[in-house]
């Protein structure tokens, strides 16, 4: 399977620079930016902000991979029942009342 990176242009903080990343991560960060209530634009303006090396399209992927990863990991973990609970050491996780 071949995965074409897309070049698209995109303003921050008032000045053009381009990304370069594939179509599916296009996608992702589309679908991030709207369940945010964000611009394209805003978004990868933060997740530049906050990158503290490498460029920005490995940054933007991270940031992707970061995002999917945590709401897996939110879905994958079971709630703990209270017989479990009860039985962590020093009471931890049970108060008494």
């Amino acid at each position: 399977m071949k995965s074409l990176i897309l070049k698209r242009s995109i303003v921050l903080a008032g000045h053009k620079t381009s990304v370069s990343l594939e179509e599916a991560f296009w996608r992702a960060l589309k679908d991030i930016a709207t369940s945010r209530q964000m611009t394209l634009s805003d978004l990868v303006c933060s997740i530049d902000n906050k990158h503290k090396h490498g460029n920005l399209s490995s940054a933007v992927r991270l940031f992707v991979l970061d995002h999917y990863q945590a709401r897996t990991s939110v879905v994958e973990q079971p709630p703990l029942r209270r017989a479990e609970i009860e039985r962590a050491p020093n009471g931890a996780g049970h108060s008494s009342a």
